[in-house]
């Protein structure tokens, strides 16, 4: 797969930002700050996104998958309908493993790595809260690993094994010790979600990505 590696800022045609972590003749991937949107939304207030804002640069961009808007990170996709197919097959397969770390609430207790095993669902009175559901909710497991523990907080690495609507979210709070800034699902105020996807790799392709977040 040619292509070059790149680090360095972006401007769209409108100035708006946009961090590259890497451009080839397949993909691109960048780094999507807290508060912006993946994909557009409803509404003319919701349509500045990291797609539109990618495709104003490389009009063939494709998403390939998605983060939650308070979430950052690094953000896949797809330059051209045929790698959009071969890297959305490769996420069904399980074969792109992704990293999370985050910021917890409170000293979470020991072992320092385990998983939990809580089946999602959307909370339809609620949307877009997600719910554990014993009887009809869909499989879901995260597995954490302890980084450090400080002031009341635990820093984690987050493997979301499936890839649930909010389930690292849920999960933590299942926990009880919900994601600092996560203020849909308990977690105290703070000037953003700290949740940052920092791993990404790809072993179809041979490469793998790194970004620490700046919390």
């Amino acid at each position: 797969m040619s292509g070059t590696q790149v680090l360095g800022v972006g401007l769209d045609d409108e100035g708006l930002r946009v961090d590259f972590l890497f451009v080839n003749d397949a993909l691109l991937l960048i780094n999507k700050p807290s508060g912006l949107l993946s994909v557009p939304g409803r509404g003319e207030d919701k349509q500045d996104c990291a797609i539109h804002r990618v495709q104003r640069l490389y009009p063939e961009a494709l998403i390939v998958h998605r983060l939650d808007m308070a979430t950052s990170g690094l953000l896949l996709l797809a330059r051209g309908p045929a790698m959009q197919r071969a890297l959305s097959m490769a996420f069904e397969g399980r074969r792109v493993h992704k990293r999370y770390e985050a910021l917890l609430a409170g000293n979470l207790p020991l072992p320092d790595a385990g998983e939990v095993d809580l089946p999602l669902i959307t909370d339809w009175p609620n949307r877009p809260r997600q719910k554990i559901d014993h009887q009809i909710g869909k499989a879901s497991l995260t597995r954490y690993r302890v980084l450090s523990r400080c002031a009341q907080q635990t820093r984690v690495e987050l493997e979301p094994v499936t890839g649930r609507t909010h389930q690292l979210r849920v999960h933590m709070l299942a926990l009880g010790h919900p994601i600092i800034g996560d203020t849909l699902y308990g977690g105290q105020a703070a000037p953003r979600m700290y949740l940052h996807a920092r791993t990404l790799k790809l072993p179809d392709w041979d490469l793998s990505f790194e970004s620490p977040p700046e919390f």
